[in-house]
């Protein structure tokens, strides 16, 4: 990867890479860090592609100034949790709780934010594992083990030797989102690609899935937002 500037005030870090896979110029703002992206395929040439980011200019600035900013988890914050807004306060005894709609956290106020990341891969884990055992029934195929992981660039995985793999932020999602996934990586325990048949497969044990992966495409860079330790 190469990295060039937009020029102007202020100037902005323009990432470029090339990929083969591309078959257009492609330019992306991420809203989890704000990293601009240029993406050219094979036989572009830079000059073209840089013309590109020029043009897109004024776009690139308005995604820039909309982008939502980090939230730093501890008391007073609020959390997502399959959806809804919990606020985080203090709590009393050992457990993290649930409590209407707040987040009761007891203990040392510096250790908030890693209490809370803990329940919620907590929460993930016994959602995740239920639902990839329910969808593994429904398709008659085993699966070796499950593990949680902070990816950025995927939220699921599913390996040649049945291992699947999730993002533990997908507990901050709606649940039917979190339930697509599940379904969308335990369908490749039988077909190991995405064309017609996959697709059929993950309607047939999940039921239809436009709308949670719409949901995760336009917000799942959202999830993102929350940190949980300085």
């Amino acid at each position: 990867m190469v990295q060039h500037f937009l020029p102007g005030w202020p100037d902005i870090p323009v990432i470029l890479r090339r990929s083969a896979r591309a078959r257009r110029i492609s330019l992306r703002v991420s809203r989890l860090d704000g990293r601009v992206t240029l993406t050219l395929p094979k036989g572009v040439r830079e000059k073209e592609g840089l013309a590109f980011v020029a043009e897109k200019a004024d776009w690139v600035r308005t995604q820039l100034a909309g982008r939502e900013e980090p939230v730093q988890v501890g008391i007073g914050a609020e959390v997502l949790l399959e959806g809804r807004l919990l606020r985080v306060v203090p709590g009393e005894g050992r457990q993290v709780r649930v409590l209407g709609g707040e987040i009761a956290v007891p203990g040392d106020p510096e250790r908030v934010g890693a209490r809370v990341q803990g329940f919620l891969k907590e929460q993930a884990r016994a959602r995740l594992v239920a639902a990839s055992d329910r969808y593994a029934d429904r398709l008659g195929r085993a699966y070796t083990r499950v593990t949680l992981r902070d990816t950025r660039s995927r939220w699921g995985s599913c390996s040649s030797r049945g291992a699947l793999m999730y993002s533990w932020r997908l507990i901050m999602a709606p649940a039917s989102v979190l339930e697509y996934v599940a379904g969308h990586e335990v369908a490749h325990l039988a077909e190991m690609n995405h064309g017609p048949q996959f697709w059929r497969l993950v309607e047939e044990i999940h039921g239809p899935y436009d709308a949670p992966r719409r949901w995760l495409r336009d917000n799942g860079e959202t999830l993102h937002r929350y940190r949980f330790a300085d």
